[in-house]
């Protein structure tokens, strides 16, 4: 028997936990189909998630059928809680995606299909509600081949035709060349190329009417390929919950090996208990095989992404929070609200809970309204906690367009470390990485391990707005330690000083970049509504692309992007000159220039050198006693002589 661990994927309204209630019931699983409007729905058990009839956290559900032995993770739609959804991918055989027939291809489906290349998950397409009136099985498939992929193929009934195999085929060239000269696809290739994103089976019916879920159930049994694992034991973690104990559980999906009871992970902390789910109730095993998925109450130090094992850990995630909001305590203990809100972060890492001494206030980072709603709703039924927040605050990065060596000397009387750090531009999108070129003999292998963990301890920022850095690599390039003085510390105050130095030199010569969220964003109107929504579009410094007619000629859809600061409200301004027919849909698409960066700096007043935690100035020593230097006057007093010309630096930038 296969077992498989899927997940089921979708724009909010969908049908994606409406299809996930069919296939337990098909399955037999279920006795009778709960619904979500019925607040009924098998893994919509979250008494939130029913008040909303949305998903908000990913559930777990188990069912058999023929050979299929199948895990089913329903994951959230609304854009708002995709950072759940993709922590969930990581995990996956295979995922199921939801298309809703009278809606098509929206703009987070892009975004979920971005997010399933990303991790690599082979993927089913589910075209559901296609019992509305008139809807066009041909004109659908011809979106998702031409929005999402030319592997989009029709498996309707899983009775293939030649038309079927010969689109297959064309998907490679090696399968192409063999498929004309022998004029057969075999099971074996499809599921290979299935595997490999290069077909995705196309299914076609209706979730609440159970049409076409027995065609997709016996498609996943068919068509997916079973998973060989290592005999040595691996795990990767997903998800941190609470249970209704309040004790913390780690969700785990085992990629190798056994788990049993009594094992020691992480050092000394004893497996007390393997939890298998189902819904809202769980079975106990002594014993957890690979491709499972089990939950280990009790256990510290875990959170998704975590290898465990022979697993390695998993990449930083895609979907990051654009909005930052400041908690308005309304005169609550404030220690009080930070225990509760960092044991959220426990769960959601995304949310980037920061307490501020200076300020002493507390931050945090969310996607957008619905997220903050829901927050608000938890902190007030799970914790007893009632507490408001500011409007919010663009979530603005920083980076550079220049390369520059910047350099950090901290010594102290009895201390004594220099670091040379290279900041280079990367491309878009690519974060902060950090490496090593210097040469052992220069400085040793425990002191460039401390630079390189110490670039990686904290969020570095930038020196506009004292917004976090993205998009640069930071390369060690030389140092100095002394065999008397230097200790581990030593070296974090001089690596922090050569990332805001070399900033600073770079900020008096333009070089420093300010960022800002872009919404890619999809707009549906009247025809003769077209005129005003772009005019507005290009007042809020947003680029579109040509308008195009819809199958009603009274309608037209605008595509294009605009920045999130100023089209964050604009939902409500559309739905006022639609007079409630009009629908925007916005999806984050990655920073991009800011459009208004110096009006942003202004108004944020950031004041680099003022900013103690972050300083750019260096310590050096003379008789006996340590004194500050400038961070313009560090060059001159360096100890170590600079890798880099200007020349070199031009050339790497």
């Amino acid at each position: 028997m296969a077992t498989v661990v899927a997940g089921i994927i979708a724009h909010v309204d969908a049908g994606k936990t409406t299809l996930s209630e069919a296939m337990l019931y098909q399955a037999g699983a279920l006795r009778q189909l709960g619904r979500v409007d019925k607040r009924d729905a098998f893994l919509d058990s979250d008494e939130l998630e029913k008040q909303r009839g949305i998903t908000i956290f990913s559930h777990q559900a188990n069912l058999h059928y023929r050979e299929l032995d199948l895990t089913l993770l329903d994951t959230p739609g609304h854009v708002d809680f995709a950072t759940q959804t993709e922590q969930v991918l990581s995990v996956l055989d295979m995922a199921i995606l939801v298309i809703s027939a009278t809606d098509g291809v929206q703009g987070h489906t892009r975004t979920l299909w971005r997010l399933l290349s990303h991790y690599h998950v082979p993927t089913i397409i589910f075209v559901n509600k296609m019992d509305a009136p008139a809807t066009d099985r041909t004109a659908i498939l011809q979106q998702l081949q031409q929005e999402l992929a030319a592997g989009c193929v029709d498996f309707g009934d899983n009775d293939l035709t030649t038309a079927t195999y010969e689109t297959m085929a064309m998907q490679n060239d090696t399968v192409l060349a063999d498929y004309l000269e022998t004029e057969q696809l075999s099971d074996v290739t499809v599921r290979k190329m299935i595997q490999q994103r290069e077909v995705f089976p196309c299914y076609f019916g209706a979730a609440l009417k159970t049409t076409g879920v027995t065609d997709l159930l016996t498609g996943l049994d068919h068509w997916t390929q079973p998973v060989t694992y290592p005999e040595k034991f691996g795990a990767r973690v997903f998800k941190i919950s609470h249970d209704a104990q309040g004790e913390r559980l780690t969700w785990l999906r085992l990629t190798g090996g056994t788990l049993a009871t009594k094992a020691l992970l992480l050092g000394d902390q004893k497996v007390n208990q393997l939890r298998v789910y189902n819904g809202t109730k769980f079975k106990s095993l002594p014993t957890l095989s690979a491709g499972m998925v089990g939950v280990i109450p009790g256990l510290t130090g875990t959170y998704p992404g975590q290898g465990l094992g022979t697993e390695p850990a998993g990449r930083p995630p895609e979907i990051q929070p654009v909005l930052n909001y400041t908690l308005d305590l309304k005169g609550r203990d404030s220690h009080e609200c930070l225990r509760i809100l960092r044991q959220l972060a426990d769960e959601d890492p995304q949310l980037h809970v920061v307490w501020s001494e200076q300020l002493q206030s507390i931050r945090l980072q969310l996607m957008g309204p619905v997220q903050l709603e829901i927050l608000q709703q938890l902190l007030h039924d799970r914790f007893n906690l009632d507490v408001g927040f500011d409007e919010g605050q663009i979530l603005y990065k920083e980076t550079i367009t220049h390369a520059v060596e910047g350099v950090g000397h901290f010594e102290p009387l009895r201390h004594y470390a220099e670091v040379h750090l290279l900041l280079a531009p990367t491309a878009p999108g690519s974060g902060l990485t950090v490496a090593s070129q210097c040469d052992l003999e220069v400085l040793g292998r425990n002191w460039q391990h401390q630079v390189l963990s110490n670039l990686q301890a904290k969020t570095q920022l930038g020196v506009l707005t004292g917004s976090p850095l993205t998009d640069l690599k930071i390369t060690l390039v030389s140092g100095k330690a002394s065999n008397v003085h230097s200790v581990g510390g030593d070296f974090r105050e001089a690596t922090w000083r050569a990332v805001r130095q070399g900033l600073m030199i770079l900020q008096t010569t333009d070089q420093c970049q300010l960022l800002e969220p872009w919404y890619r964003f999809s707009l549906v109107i009247g025809t003769d509504q077209v005129g005003r929504a772009l005019t507005d579009i290009q007042r809020m410094s947003g680029t579109f692309d040509p308008p195009e007619a819809g199958h009603d000629a009274t309608l037209t859809t605008i595509t294009g992007m605009a920045p999130v600061a100023e089209m964050q409200a604009y939902s409500q301004v559309v739905q006022a000159y639609t007079h409630g027919q009009g629908q925007l849909d916005c999806v984050v698409d990655g920073y991009r220039p800011c459009h208004n960066a110096a009006a942003v700096i202004a108004d944020m007043a950031y004041q680099p050198v003022a900013d103690l935690e972050n300083t750019p100035d260096s310590v050096f020593c003379t008789h006996g006693a340590g004194y500050p230097v400038s961070w313009d006057a560090v060059p001159a007093m360096a100890h170590v002589p600079y890798t880099y010309t200007a020349t070199d630096l031009e050339k790497l930038s």
